[in-house]
Parts: C-alpha cells; sequence; structure tokens
C-alpha cells in the first residue's frame, strides 16, 4: 500500500473560524492600515446615527415642558448628529472602497495562484471539487465583501445596544424586545446555508448548462453544431439541464423566505407590544413614548440592515471563506511529506510494483497489479486500446495523481517522497491538446523550462 498524500479529510469543508480568519489574515498582510482605518470608521459611525432617537425624545420633552434650553440642546444635536452620520458615512465609503479595491486583487491572486500551482489535477477533473470550485470562483471576485460584511454588522450591531440602553432607562422589560428579534436573527444564519447546500447538490446540473450554452453560441464548436444539426438537441438539453438546477434552488429560496416572513412578523408584534406597554401600561410621557417609536423604528433598520448583512456572510462570504481554506487545504496536503531531492541523473530507472488506481468518487480500478520497469536510457512505448489505462498510467508518472495501491519507484525512491514541483523539472511533455500562447516561437517554447528560456 502506498501512503496516502492527503491525510487531512479533504472531502469536508473547514470549520468556519479558522477559514474566515485566514481569510481576514490575508487582508490585513495586503493591507493592514487600510483593514484598520475600515474598523475605526465602523465603530465612529455607529453613535451619532443611534443617538438620534434620544435627540428627538429630548426635543419632545422640550416641546411639552416649554423648555427653550431642552429644545436647542435637541436641535443642537440632531445638527451633530446628522452631521457626523454623513461625514462618517462618506469617510467610511472611500476608506472602504480603497481597501476592498487593493485587498480583492490579493484575493483573487491569492486563488489562482493556489488552483495554478497545486501539483495534482484531481481538482481539474473530480466532479464534486468541481463543484465546489466552480461556486468558488463565481464568489471570489467579490470576496472583498466579507470585510465589508463584518465591519456593518459590527456596526448594526453597536447601533443596536445603543437603543437597547435608551430602552432600559425607561423600563428594564423593554430589553425583551432584543428576544423578538432572535428568530430573525436565527433564520437568516440558516436560510443561507440550506439554499447553498441545494445549490452545491444541483450544481453539476447548473454546470452542464453553460458547457451546453457555450457549446451552442460560440464560434470554435460552431462547425460541429451546424453539420451535425444538433442546435435543436442542445437547446433541449440546455432547458433540462437549467430546470434540473433551478427547480431545487427556487423551492429552497422559496420556502426559506416564508421562514423569514414568519420571523419579521414575530419581531413586528414584539415592536408593536412594546409600544403599548409604554404608551399605556407605564402611562409615559409623550418622550418616552417618542424615544420608544423613533428608537424601535431605528431598532427595526438596524436590524433589517444587519440580517441581511448576516445573510450575505453566512451564505456567500462565510461559504467562500471556508472553499478557499479548502483551496488552501488541498494545496498544502499534496506535498506536505515531500522532502526527498529528485535525482541529478536517472541511473537505474522507475519501477511500478503492485499499481493499482481507481479516480476518486469510482469503484472501478482502471489500473490493477502493474508491474513494470523503465530502465535508463531507455526509449520506451505505451500501446493499446482507447480506455487501456496508457494516459492514466503517464499521469501517474507525473504525480498529477497518487496510486490507490502500490508504489512508484525512482532509482529506488518513492516518488510520493519527492516534491511534484521538483519532480516536474526532471520531465517534458508534448500534448495532443495546445494551447497557442500569443508570443514570438522562442518565448513560446521557453515557456515549457522558464528558468532557461
Amino acid at each position: 500500500m502506498t501512503r496516502s498524500s492527503n491525510p487531512i479529510d479533504l472531502d469536508e469543508l473547514p470549520p468556519t473560524l479558522p477559514s474566515l480568519w485566514r481569510t481576514i489574515k490575508i487582508g490585513y498582510d495586503a493591507e493592514p492600515k487600510l483593514l484598520v482605518a475600515s474598523f475605526a470608521m465602523t465603530l465612529f459611525s455607529a453613535l451619532p446615527d443611534a443617538l438620534i432617537a434620544l435627540w428627538l425624545a429630548i426635543l419632545a420633552d422640550g416641546v411639552s415642558e416649554g423648555s427653550r434650553t431642552k429644545v436647542m440642546w435637541a436641535g443642537l444635536g440632531l445638527a451633530v448628529s446628522a452631521t457626523f452620520t454623513w461625514f462618517f458615512g462618506v469617510l467610511f465609503e472611500r476608506v472602504e472602497r480603497r481597501f476592498r479595491d487593493r485587498v480583492s486583487i490579493a484575493l483573487e491572486s491569492h486563488v489562482a495562484k493556489l488552483q495554478a500551482s497545486v501539483a495534482t489535477v484531481e481538482h481539474h477533473e473530480r466532479p464534486d471539487y468541481l463543484d465546489r470550485l466552480a461556486v468558488l470562483r463565481d464568489q471570489v471576485f467579490a470576496l472583498d465583501h466579507l470585510f465589508l460584511s463584518l465591519f456593518s454588522i459590527l456596526g448594526w450591531l453597536i447601533r443596536f445596544a445603543i437603543i437597547l440602553v435608551l430602552f432600559a432607562t425607561i423600563h428594564p422589560a423593554l430589553l425583551l424586545v432584543m428576544f423578538f428579534a432572535l428568530p430573525m436573527i436565527l433564520v437568516a444564519s440558516w436560510r443561507p446555508a440550506v439554499q447553498r447546500e441545494v445549490e452545491e447538490s444541483v450544481a453539476v446540473h447548473n454546470r452542464l448548462a453553460r458547457h451546453v450554452f457555450v457549446t451552442a453560441t460560440t464560434a470554435p464548436p460552431g462547425k460541429e453544431v451546424r453539420l451535425s444539426g444538433l442546435s435543436s438537441q442542445l437547446i433541449e438539453d440546455r432547458r433540462n439541464a437549467w430546470h434540473q438546477w433551478y427547480e431545487p434552488v427556487g423551492h429552497a429560496q422559496l420556502v426559506s423566505a416564508a421562514w423569514n416572513a414568519a420571523a419579521w412578523a414575530i419581531f413586528g408584534l414584539g415592536y408593536v407590544g412594546a409600544i403599548v406597554f409604554v404608551a399605556s401600561g407605564l402611562e409615559a410621557s409623550a418622550a418616552e413614548v417618542l424615544l420608544v417609536i423613533a428608537g424601535g423604528g431605528r431598532l427595526s433598520m438596524y436590524l433589517g440592515a444587519a440580517v441581511a448583512e448576516l445573510g450575505f456572510l453566512r451564505g456567500i462570504w462565510i461559504d467562500s471563506s471556508r472553499r478557499l481554506g479548502w483551496l488552501e487545504r488541498f494545496a498544502e496536503s499534496i506535498d506536505e511529506d515531500a522532502d526527498t531531492p529528485a535525482p541529478e541523473l536517472l541511473r537505474s530507472g522507475i519501477s511500478f510494483s503492485d499499481v493499482s488506481f481507481k479516480y476518486p468518487g469510482t469503484d472501478k480500478l482502471v489500473l490493477e497489479d502493474v508491474n513494470l520497469m523503465l530502465p535508463a536510457g531507455a526509449v520506451v512505448a505505451i500501446v493499446g486500446e482507447n480506455g487501456a489505462g496508457k494516459t492514466t498510467l503517464v499521469k501517474l508518472l507525473a504525480r498529477m495523481y497518487q496510486p490507490t495501491e502500490g508504489q512508484i519507484t525512482v532509482d529506488g525512491i518513492d516518488l510520493s517522497t519527492i516534491p511534484s514541483s521538483e519532480w516536474r523539472t526532471r520531465l517534458a511533455g508534448a500534448f495532443q491538446d495546445f494551447f497557442q500562447f500569443e508570443l514570438p516561437a522562442l518565448h513560446s517554447v521557453g515557456v515549457g523550462d522558464h528558468p532557461a528560456m
């Protein structure tokens, strides 16, 4: 048996908090000053906006008492709050935009480098990995929103806490309003996870629909499509694949939306109950009633914004962060135990000993008990019928995959202990499918051995 190259369980996404921390670290390493500035702006912009309800209550109290002093202080407070809310909002938007632009480049480059540098091709051929990476590629261009969501949620929660403190000054029982908000928070956390799980379960149909669409509408396959008369069949296949993807996704969205509406109804009942309690139960002053009405209105706005951001954070940004963490772990796992230098010169040869292989996710052995010796200096041709396993054998030789069973040795050294990048410098290939670079011939050839170009 060969040693497993993936000691970490890569079938599951990594935990949320470590993945989130790794993504934040990438952002901090890219732009530490702008990240700190964005975080500070979140704190500074929360206070003046949340205090508007207090100034309105003081204004109502001053009018009812005929106190010009209270009216003047309330007016001044409203003016200061409005001014600073606008100022911090503009400043935060500009700082956040610059930070997001720069961290977006860092994240996209990081993902591109990871996908291009993984030593194997498993993540390009295994269907479940392809589905996982397809979602990440769709979202990585907006993964910088993760930081905006985190900062925004923190800002809304600070505002929420300020309103609750103001409510507590009227009566501690008003703090029960936050319990009526719990269903909204729970649904906001649960809803995106359910939708994302359904989307990933039917991602294969979405990929098929895109592939058929590209086949039917782009120039390279256009000749074959026209000559074979497959256009009608492709249209039908695309329609069926799209429906197989959208119907489960649409059903999940409809059901989760119903739960979301119910959670909002519970919060609405709590809000109305708080107003009735203050106005009738406590026989409070007009200022206190106005504070609850104005504060409750802002509380509703804060909760709505926080819940919306939490939905994006939970359903898209954290999910993307976990996928990014998975890709990092996958890339790290390939050569984590490979520390033996590749031989400078092949002396005895390459040996396959009882090598068997089956592709991940299948039970069929493509190669079974292969014993083979490739002598140093020899010219060896591998021939056979289609599906005999020729390409698979070369993939194993190039360390694109690890054998399921058995061992490949190079001059007696286990190939799995040689770093893939170092082993690849000893290999050269000419492929049936090739890419034509828009470069001069010298550079096009030199790409195959860039350091020596």
